[in-house]
């Protein structure tokens, strides 16, 4: 300490965090002895990734309080952040858990150690603020390259051996699947293939409504070998994962040949996330032609990373769609139409084809988690809080299944979490009450409403831009708001039969809420009273305003209902009874 005058920060009573300064006229009266110089930083951000060689970045140096005090530096990752933290401390003694060992090393080298507080990397060494530089190594050279040496040299004829039979082995898989992917290559057509089902059920067999055939990835094993993808473009990005679009390549093709598709990468620590989508989507009953098409999952262990290999749509998510475009009348009985069966098939106990399967509530509907075919159909996406309503599930488990989704499009019984546990429907009318709000936001859109506005979402600016539970609360159960419909939009005739579909979905009572099943027939049916009522009304015009009587959609309603009793009694010479239950 000779020289200039040096102000040095001690910090004494490291956990209870008390810090003294000492001017430089007392330091030599309170240091006598081999007490160590060492960075003493408290938990501070730090963009070292844990890597190579990293400095602490640490601007405070202090001096030991105990001779038997060595420096010490911890580096932690918490999700995308860095931290480090660097002090003084007593070898013999645990330090979150953790035994200090190599303390007597000159140079600071991490190592991997599990704490009380999770993983941390820990290093400790006696120079002179050796801790501000972290040495990030799996190990001594020396060390590895010695035992190398004599495993190669003991079990050099076993391993000549073992590469020859995994060459001969590997040439020939190759050689057999080159050969296959080829055959396929030439053979395969666009047609959809026809199993021993209906035609509808054909439909669920090759989603073709996507730039991606998916032949190549249903052929290989992917519990063996990982596709040949190349990540092209990021197209998307949640709160769980993020998606790009990439191009699979065919083995043993030339490089212009390829298939679009997505990829949905998640994180390792979202791995439970990616793990129920994936089981979601390996159940073979959910194919659906208004559900994304699976193609197939895989663990990339190198990356850390789990993806989900899906059919890509490049016309994106709805709520992008209706944020730049316009839609037509017959655009909305198309988009809200095929969300409609999109949602029945998952809340469905059978398939089209008459087969049990187990029902599944989406429990995050909206409209960015739906996509936009090239034929201006949806199908629905991102399954990662789906639930499988499988008979096994106790009342236990469906409440430990949590208030889950987006506060902006969930059910007033889910904000006040007063779902009825006893019964599997009230999840499912959950569901339909999301749905609503998504075909809310089409109709917003349509031309045929008259006046168009700028897209906005439900609720629009009455809530926050990203409204949390209580706000949602406030607005949806104190004041019983909805989005609103205006009587301009009622004026068309097929419009005020959607908009009362609305309404009777986006009920408070869930009892109420209509099925989703009887959505979708409800919107198939629209197509046949609107050519009955072609002369009042066009895809794209309303009732003029001077009309002397405006038709209400419960009049619609009840319209609908005395021309299908009329139709029934032409059908059946016999009498019948028609039940107002909807």
């Amino acid at each position: 300490f000779s020289g200039a005058p040096i102000h040095v920060l001690l910090k004494v009573g490291a956990w209870n965090g008390r810090t003294q300064t000492l001017k430089p006229n007392t330091i030599s009266s309170h240091f006598i002895g081999p007490y160590r110089l060492c960075k003493f930083c408290d938990l501070e951000p730090s963009s070292c990734n844990g890597m190579g060689t990293c400095s602490s970045n640490c601007s405070i140096t202090s001096i030991c309080t105990h001779h038997q005090e060595v420096c010490v530096s911890i580096w932690r990752r918490n999700e995308s952040n860095y931290s480090i933290e660097t002090l003084c401390h007593n070898p013999f003694l645990p330090l979150y858990g953790v035994e200090l060992d190599d303390y007597n090393a000159s140079t600071c080298t991490m190592k991997e150690k599990n704490s009380s507080t999770g993983l941390i990397y820990v290093c400790s060494c006696t120079e002179e603020e050796c801790n501000d530089v972290l040495v990030f190594s799996p190990g001594d050279p020396t060390i590895i390259s010695t035992v190398v040496s004599v495993l190669l040299v003991s079990l050099l004829p076993l391993l000549v051996l073992a590469v020859l039979v995994v060459a001969v082995f590997y040439w020939y898989r190759v050689y057999r699947q080159h050969r296959l992917n080829q055959e396929q290559w030439v053979t395969r057509k666009p047609k959809r293939k026809v199993k021993d089902c209906s035609d509808a059920c054909a439909i669920m067999m090759d989603d073709d409504g996507s730039d991606s055939s998916s032949t190549h990835a249903n052929n290989l094993n992917h519990n063996t070998e990982l596709l040949p993808i190349e990540l092209d473009l990021q197209v998307g990005k949640g709160r769980f994962a993020e998606v790009y679009k990439a191009k699979l390549r065919q083995p043993g093709s030339s490089s212009d040949q390829f298939e679009t598709v997505a990829v949905k990468i998640f994180p390792d620590e979202e791995y439970a996330s990616w793990k129920n989508e994936k089981d979601i989507f390996s159940d073979i009953d959910l194919r659906h032609e208004n559900v994304l098409h699976f193609l197939t999952a895989e663990e990339r262990k190198l990356s850390k990373q789990y993806w989900l290999i899906t059919a890509f749509h490049p016309g994106g998510n709805l709520q992008e769609y209706l944020t730049r475009h316009l839609v037509s009348w017959e655009d909305l009985r198309s988009l809200g139409g095929s969300l409609a069966c999109g949602v029945a098939h998952l809340h469905s106990d059978h398939t089209a084809c008459g087969r049990p399967k187990v029902p599944i509530v989406h429990r995050d509907l909206k409209s960015s988690n739906v996509l936009v075919k090239q034929d201006l159909t949806c199908c629905l996406c991102d399954f990662g809080l789906g639930l499988r309503l499988d008979n096994t599930l106790t009342v236990d488990d469906l409440a430990n299944s949590g208030q889950v989704g987006t506060a902006r499009y969930m059910a007033p019984e889910v904000l006040e979490s007063r779902l009825n546990l006893e019964n599997i429907e009230s999840f499912k009318q959950t569901d339909v009450y999301s749905m609503a709000l998504v075909l809310w936001e089409i109709t917003s859109r349509c031309h045929a409403i008259g006046e168009v506005k700028d897209y906005e979402p439900p609720y629009g600016s009455k809530v926050q831009v990203h409204p949390g539970v209580e706000s949602m609360k406030d607005h949806l159960l104190r004041d019983r708001g909805r989005p609103d419909i205006p009587d301009s939009w009622i004026n068309h005739q097929g419009i005020s039969i959607v908009c009362a579909t609305i309404e009777e979905c986006w009920d408070h009572d869930p009892e109420a809420r209509l099925t989703a099943q009887c959505v979708a027939e409800r919107f198939a049916d629209i197509e046949c009273e609107m050519d009955k009522l072609s002369s009042r009304s066009s895809s794209d015009e309303k009732i003029p305003a001077e009309e002397p009587k405006t038709v209400t959609a419960a009049e619609d309603r009840e319209q609908i209902i005395l021309e299908e009793e009329e139709k029934e009694e032409e059908k059946v010479p016999v009498e019948s009874s028609v039940s107002n239950e909807q």
